[in-house]
């Protein structure tokens, strides 16, 4: 046996952390790795190895090559094994080498399957302050991550790596960053790397660490019991960390007691043997808890992203906020939690999103939900295993129904609280339950900040049980317009591109044409705006087909309008014409005058670009024409200014003065300053080629007194 890493809170009075074992808090994100609490016990071997795997010269630099990619060190170990937290202790000990701070990424979910490695990256790039385009693919994604490490001297620690996929894409091409991996096994296919396996405690370091929980005198007065309970534990400190909290929360009983409780405790003869010695320590635990709290320790199987607070427990379990807040605490107090960004002794601290910024788990405010709390990684499949023992199919989708009706709730409470007083909105919200009514719009855009992770997750989680779709979209649906609300739609793009995409999904397995049109037409608009006009295009024409099949007329007004828009984009001007007029002929025999009005506008420019100035002119007069029975006064100046241009384009610089003065007169009637200061420079420019300099002065000074001369951004029309 090795000498085992170990890291935790100095013990209260009564000999009992208030928390097994936490790493440094700030985990996850851009930044210095904050200091650690209390002392880390053992690893030095482990940790000297890997300070000198550093400095040991790379096969690059034996070869006289320099180093093209950043070092990495691999720390192997089984879950549980305290691999992550001698991961954060060997980060903590060189952060000050790297300037450019820490980066932590998570790359398994909670039920153990690999994050997606565009996840990953896009937390990457959020944690660095970059803006990654919503929608784009993992070699963008991959990519951007590594030329923004190319330039700084950053440490990146990716925990519970599945295989060198999901590590390989990440690794920065600069010698001056360093990689910390931490993985089950070996990481096959990345050169140059040497794992650091860790296995269990040795007997005196896992005394140490028993007896922080139980305090020194119950294992002085039986040192050979406490040799054999660590023996039972196979020297696992997460199997140690749980048996300690058990008997802290005993005072009365002896470690020999505790000793035959686990010794008594049959094993899964199908599970692999090193796994066995925390499954026993689990379930001693599990066993001992008052009936109502171990069925709410099962539930938390179904917390997404392995994330629960007050609201979330209580929903799953069906009992009161206040009840689900005590179990957290007790749960945390006997190792079976640790709070949210932080990782307990020997405790994998699996991420349920990558790369999320620091402090990201925090409660921000909101409703009483209180400390946001994770389930540990090694605990998550013992925990998936007694749901499927122990809970009926129907209750799990109960518990998970209730769970994702809760978060609907807080979301709406969550939107509805930036709506003004007296609004609909708010009168709904002030009949809902205190704890589910927000202060104000900040704590409530704090608390959707603090949990975007888990309520992203908790989206994806309804859209992949099947069988709740209507929930699903509700929920969807509530998180777009909170997202919205707070951030703004250009900001929240990412996210409101993947939940689009899982509305699509539900929409495409349940047929609903409609709800797949607009998700089509959504995806579309972000791909438009990020460039991806090709791929735009296709979703436009996707939208087309489901809006004609579920006889949408708005949708299918809206993809033949957003088509030519995307012709329009990549210069086919005929194209683009033809698709303008398809839209505008729907819109023609629905009466949708405004919408009329604006498509006449998009052909007379796309008629423009194309030379065509006869149609063009045609088209915007049509436009001027329709703003004007709409009461639109500065749009029917504005499309009289297109006409203008037209003409002189056309080569009939005397019509265009006309047409522009009658614009100038429109935009005065209408009130609208800077529309009237952008004409008066389009008739200066005008009035330039014709010849009449001084007139055209005398528009520009008139331009000028209408803004204060103040005309910047000022762009003529």
């Amino acid at each position: 046996m090795t000498d085992q890493a170990v890291d935790f809170e100095e013990p209260s009075s009564e000999n009992r952390p208030s928390q097994a074992g936490p790493v440094p808090e700030e985990r996850t994100g851009h930044g210095i790795v904050g200091a650690v609490g209390g002392r880390f016990i053992g690893r030095q071997r482990e940790l000297q190895a890997l300070r000198a795997d550093i400095e040991r010269a790379g096969l690059d630099t034996i070869s006289g090559r320099k180093a093209p990619r950043a070092r990495v060190l691999l720390v192997a170990g089984r879950p549980g094994s305290g691999r992550t937290a001698l991961a954060a202790e060997l980060t903590r000990r060189l952060a000050d080498g790297y300037p450019d701070g820490v980066l932590w990424a998570g790359l398994a979910e909670p039920g153990g399957e690999p994050v997606p490695v565009d996840r990953t990256a896009r937390g990457l790039l959020e944690a660095l302050g970059a803006t990654a385009p919503a929608g784009a693919d993992e070699d963008v994604l991959t990519e951007m991550v590594r030329e923004a490490l190319a330039v700084r001297r950053c440490l990146l620690v990716l925990d519970d790596a599945a295989d060198a996929e999901q590590v390989d894409p990440l690794l920065p091409d600069n010698p001056e960053c360093l990689v910390v991996a931490v993985s089950q096994g070996p990481l096959t296919g990345i050169p140059d790397v040497r794992p650091c396996t860790i296995g269990g405690m040795d007997a005196k370091s896992a005394i140490e660490l028993l007896s922080r929980f139980t305090g020194s005198v119950r294992v002085t007065v039986d040192p050979q019991a406490a040799e054999s309970l660590v023996e039972q534990c196979g020297g696992q400190p997460a199997a140690m960390m749980l048996v300690g909290g058990w008997l802290a929360a005993r005072p009365q009983t002896s470690v020999a007691d505790a000793t035959r409780q686990l010794h008594a405790r049959s094993d899964d003869p199908e599970a692999p043997v090193g796994a066995r010695p925390l499954a026993r320590a689990f379930r001693l635990v599990h066993d001992s808890l008052p009936q109502s709290a171990a069925r709410l320790l099962r539930l938390l199987a179904l917390a997404p992203a392995g994330r629960v607070d007050a609201h979330i427990a209580s929903a799953l379990a069906g009992c009161s906020v206040s009840a689900a807040r005590s179990a957290l605490a007790e749960f945390a107090a006997l190792g079976l939690l640790h709070t949210a960004g932080g990782a307990a002794e020997g405790d994998e601290g699996d991420e349920g999103a990558a790369g999320e910024p620091a402090g990201a788990g925090r409660a921000g405010g909101g409703p009483a939900g209180g400390e946001l709390y994770e389930v540990p990684g090694c605990l998550a499949p013992l925990l998936r295993a007694l749901v499927t023992e122990e809970e009926r199919p129907a209750e799990v989708q109960l518990a998970r129904a209730r769970m994702l009706e809760r978060t609907v709730r807080l979301l709406q409470s969550c939107r509805a609280v930036t709506e003004p007083e007296g609004s609909a909105a708010r009168r709904r919200i002030a009949g809902l339950p205190r704890a589910l009514r927000f202060p104000g719009a900040e704590a409530a855009g704090a608390w959707l900040e603090g949990r975007r992770s888990v309520l992203v997750a908790a989206a994806r989680i309804a859209v992949a049980d099947g069988e709740l779709d209507t929930l699903a979209r509700r929920l969807i649906s509530a998180l777009v317009r909170a997202l919205v609300a707070h951030r703004g739609t250009e900001p929240a793009a990412p996210e409101l591109y993947g939940l689009h995409q899982l509305v699509l999904d539900v929409a495409v397995r349940r047929g609903l044409h409609r709800e797949q049109a607009a998700a089509l037409l959504n995806l579309a608009d972000l791909d438009a705006r990020t460039g991806r006009t090709e791929d735009a295009l296709a979703r436009y024409r996707a939208a087309l087909d489901a809006g004609r099949c579920g006889n949408d007329p708005y949708a299918v007004a809206r993809a033949m309008e957003s088509v030519g828009g995307a012709h329009q984009e990549l210069g086919d001007w005929e194209r683009a014409a033809d698709w303008y007029g398809r839209a505008l002929s729907q819109r023609l025999s629905r009466g949708e005058r405004a919408d009329e009005a604006r498509l006449y506008g998009r052909l007379g420019g796309v008629h423009t670009y194309a030379g065509r100035y006869g149609e063009a002119l045609r088209s915007w007069r049509a436009a001027a024409a329709g703003y004007r029975r709409l009461g639109d006064l500065p749009g029917h100046a504005r499309a009289l200014s297109e006409a203008a241009r037209v003409q002189e384009y056309a080569g009939r610089p005397e019509e265009s003065l006309r047409t522009c003065e009658e614009a100038v007169a429109w935009a005065r009637r209408a009130g609208d300053l800077r529309l009237q200061a952008a004409l008066q420079l389009r008739l200066a420019d005008t009035l330039e080629r014709l010849g009449d300099a001084a007139a055209a002065g005398l528009h520009r000074a008139a331009a000028a007194r209408l803004l204060g001369d103040d005309v910047s951004g000022l762009r003529n029309p």
